[in-house]
């Protein structure tokens, strides 16, 4: 994948494969019988699907970093380095008709549920025709299965816990998946999200997606036992943990959690770790640099989980050439989201009246 000098981590501009991690990438997704037998049945399509979903949330972080550098917006909340924690699980799911409940720093999952780019960038500018209609940044649009997320992050949880609730009361089989920050675990509304989710036995997904920090708080300092392996345990569901910036393991984890969720066994728990490649939002990330240790970019930095998959697909046999064309659609899609975005801020502000539409119900 191209580098951004001026946009991307340090980390990532010097990048180069390091071949123990690329050979530790494959082992990973071997490990586990039934991860393994999903994977390798993935065929080429599905997994360049894969590929383009995280070059594709990348660049939207490059581009709205972009617009923080050159004035368009005052700041924004990325998830460079975090991609396959939201790609992975997105694909896994049925995104015809399951339902995803994203952070802001799992925007990613928007597009891959087939939102359009640009309503992303709009949301972001408080266009009219964004999803919201000017009101918030955060994205989603029922309409394309996406629940548009509480700045309270912690608060989906619940949310998410009554949709999934729904949908076996009817009995139509969908899935619905959230995500859950380090952070967020410590929150009431998450807690009693999940007491409800267990004992209701609803078909969702939890996925934590520990980061290491909440906002400038490492997690050391505000979560004892140092991992979560113990959570799903806690409250009596199913639990699984995956290797954060692999993809392929990322997306096999959901794949066996969202079949045991169609089954009626309940939720199901999975632990995540990756590492934020910087700051909360655009406007701290010399703090980031300041919270963790050089030395913990560095070790990161070389497990970017686009590089590594990307590797991995060169030496499971896909052509280089195939990897370039996927880049160069995905670079066009966005650029041309990008335009259309810009486009609605010159010409679709939001009218005034708007303000006390679609604010309660009729």
């Amino acid at each position: 994948m191209k580098r951004y000098p001026a946009f991307d981590p340090p980390e990532y501009v010097s990048w180069s494969p390091d071949p123990e991690l690329v050979r530790a990438f494959a082992t990973t997704v071997r490990r586990d019988p039934e991860r393994r037998a999903l994977v390798e049945a993935l065929d080429e399509p599905a997994l360049l699907a894969l590929y383009a979903g995280l070059v594709r949330t990348r660049l939207q972080d490059v581009t709205l970093k972009r617009w923080v550098r050159t004035g368009v917006i005052s700041k924004a909340w990325l998830g460079t380095g975090e991609e396959a924690m939201t790609v992975g699980p997105v694909h896994a799911l049925d995104r015809a008709r399951d339902i995803v409940s994203p952070m802001v720093r799992n925007a990613g999952a928007c597009a891959e549920m087939g939102m359009p780019i640009a309503d992303n960038f709009r949301s972001y500018l408080g266009t009219g025709d964004a999803p919201s209609g000017g009101r918030d940044l955060h994205a989603g649009a029922m309409r394309h299965r996406v629940l548009q997320p509480i700045s309270h992050v912690g608060d989906m949880v619940p949310v998410t816990a009554g949709v999934a609730l729904a949908s076996r009361l009817r009995g139509d089989g969908l899935v619905v998946m959230t995500w859950i920050g380090d952070g967020s675990t410590k929150t009431g509304t998450a807690h009693e999200g999940l007491n409800f989710a267990a004992v209701q036995r609803v078909p969702a997904i939890f996925v934590i997606h520990n980061n290491q920090v909440a906002l400038g708080t490492r997690l050391e300092q505000f979560h004892v036992p140092g991992n979560f392996d113990e959570l799903p345990e806690a409250y009596g569901m199913a639990g699984a943990s995956f290797d954060g910036n692999n993809v392929l393991d990322a997306w096999a984890a959901a794949k066996l959690a969202a079949a045991r969720c169609r089954e009626g066994a309940g939720p199901v728990m999975l632990l995540g770790t990756t590492f934020r490649m910087g700051g909360h939002a655009t406007h701290d990330e010399r703090e980031a640099r300041e919270t963790f240790p050089p030395e913990m970019f560095e070790r990161w930095g070389k497990r970017d989980p686009i590089g590594l998959y990307e590797e991995h697909l060169k030496q499971s046999g896909i052509a280089a050439a195939a990897l370039e064309e996927v880049e160069a659609r995905v670079e066009a899609e966005v650029g041309a989201a990008e335009q259309e975005a810009l486009a609605s801020r010159e010409s679709r502000q939001p009218e005034p009246a708007t303000a006390v539409e679609r604010v309660y119900a009729r």
